[in-house]
């Protein structure tokens, strides 16, 4: 027997199912295109596909009942669940840097503490008001503000940098740093008074250094700086060995700040020996002198594209208050047993030293954070699986950086003479401390400055205020401040980036 169907001469054939019974035109044409309408992201997607395969209106609506492509492409959009397909292999991250190289910028952050180690005997004399040592206040008046100047300069050149206008950002730097410099001695002058002129110089150099190394790690000559920063370097190592003596000494300190300043002034001269323009338009000049048209002078002045709007300059504000505001508390973590009166020096350089060296992880740390949310965004499916995923991969980064900056505290402190072990208050409020840095500068990175500037200024006036007042003592008062002050950018973290827009 045959298994075909044969229709035989009067008999009828199988039977047709009734009209209602026959499937949508809609779904049959989501089912054919399943697999491209799955994937659109949006219905005009679908609507050019449609019109791409020559479905005219009038076709749509004798097959399909609707008005048009666009409402065919709704009506498929509407009907066909979400299916996006997975890229072949691992998808680059653009957020991925290597670990040397932010590790190489804390060491270069680092480095410049030789100096005070060098300059010791140059800044003798008898100790300031808290038992501080000759020209610390002159010269922590000038830190700050060259950690503040620089931090809006930067700010503004990696603006310039971001708009893709390089010379722009030299410009900007060059006529920046002198001026943060000036800035920097006159807060020291003025800070020392009469009768310091070692303390002021020392200050002025200080401030050099902090505007020419400000432009070399702005345009990424971080080994150019640190090969500038060598000799200093090696000569206060053999110094703690074998202390130098006082000419020596001088020649080292004066070798590598020349040396970084011309290195600084070299990365952005080019801009002083651009060609000028009007060399060129001297012959147009001349042979157009009746014309009164500046048009007919220079005919590229019609042609010229209008100049790319730059960053407006108070934008850079609040990250230069934020600079000064995290300086303060780094000061107060390193100096405020002894500003309360409540311990000595040896207590004070381990804590700086540590979260200097800190900086380099948490850059990179930084990175790894963008390139996890990165990877969130396209492994979530709903909101609050990308909050849930962000969360964890900030809970990762910020383990890792207090786990960072424990081990360098314990290995800093560790040889340093006379040094005591850190308490376990000591240690907890620096390792707040450094919550309230790290994610700071996490905020910064999204644009949120704001928030990280409110919460550090007031810590830092929180800070001074109980300082003044001798409220507690000053490991009590450091760990209820800084512990305020980090619960509060954590929060600030969660909420801004736990949003799906805010990694635009």
């Amino acid at each position: 027997m045959s298994d075909d169907v044969r229709v035989l001469p009067g008999v009828p054939g199988p039977r047709r199912g009734p009209g209602w019974a026959r499937r949508d035109p809609i779904d049959e044409l989501a089912a054919d295109w399943d697999e491209s309408v799955a994937a659109a992201v949006h219905p005009d997607e679908i609507a050019a596909l449609l019109e791409s395969d020559g479905l005219s209106d009038d076709q749509i609506r004798e097959r399909y009942g609707v008005e048009n492509s666009f409402a065919l492409a709704e009506e498929l959009y509407a009907r066909t669940p979400r299916r996006h397909p997975e890229p072949d292999g691992e998808p680059p991250d653009p957020w991925r840097t290597g670990l040397l190289g932010c590790l190489l910028r804390g060491l270069v952050f680092a480095l410049p503490g030789f100096a005070y180690v060098l300059g010791d005997p140059l800044l003798a004399g008898p100790h300031e008001a808290l038992g501080l040592p000759a020209g610390t206040r002159t010269l922590l008046a000038g830190a700050l503000c060259g950690w503040a100047w620089n931090q809006g300069l930067a700010h503004r050149a990696y603006a310039w940098l971001g708009l893709g206008d390089r010379p722009a950002a030299r410009r900007c730097l060059l006529v920046g740093a002198p001026v943060g410099m000036l800035l920097g001695t006159l807060v020291a002058l003025a800070v020392a008074g009469p009768g310091r002129p070692a303390a002021v110089a020392f200050a002025a150099g200080q401030s050099c250094y902090f505007g020419a190394s400000g432009v070399l790690l702005v345009m990424g000559r971080e080994k150019t700086l640190l090969a500038a920063l060598l000799p200093m370097t090696a000569g206060g190592l053999l110094t703690l060995a074998h202390p130098l003596p006082a000419p020596a000494r001088l020649v080292l300190l004066l070798g590598s700040l020349v040396a970084v300043a011309v290195l600084g002034l070299l990365e952005a001269a080019p801009v002083l020996t651009a060609p000028r323009r009007w060399r060129a338009a001297l012959p147009r000049l001349a042979a157009h002198a009746k014309s009164l048209s500046p048009a007919r002078w220079w005919p590229s002045v019609r042609a010229a594209a209008p100049p790319v709007a730059g960053p407006r300059p108070l934008a850079s504000l609040p990250y230069a208050v934020f600079g000064l505001a995290s300086g303060v508390l780094v000061v107060y973590a390193a100096l405020g047993d002894i500003l309360a009166g409540a311990g000595h020096g040896a207590l004070a350089a381990p804590a700086a030293v540590a979260l200097t060296l800190s900086m380099g992880p948490a850059e990179w740390l930084l990175y790894r954070f963008r390139g996890g949310s990165l990877a969130a965004l396209r492994t979530s499916d709903t909101p609050r699986r990308f909050r849930r995923t962000t969360a964890r991969v900030l809970a990762r980064c910020l383990t890792a950086y207090l786990a960072g900056l424990l081990a360098l505290t314990l290995a800093v402190t560790a040889p340093w003479p006379h040094a005591p072990a850190p308490s376990a208050a000591r240690l907890a409020s620096l390792l707040a401390l450094g919550v309230v840095l790290w994610t700071g500068l996490l905020l910064q990175s999204f644009g949120a400055v704001l928030g990280a500037t409110a919460v550090c200024c007031a810590a830092s006036v929180a800070q001074t205020l109980a300082l003044l007042t001798h409220a507690g003592s000053p490991d009590t008062v450091a760990l209820a401040v800084y512990a305020s002050a980090a619960g509060a950018q954590v929060a600030l973290v969660r909420v801004r980036l736990g949003r799906v827009t805010a990694h635009r």
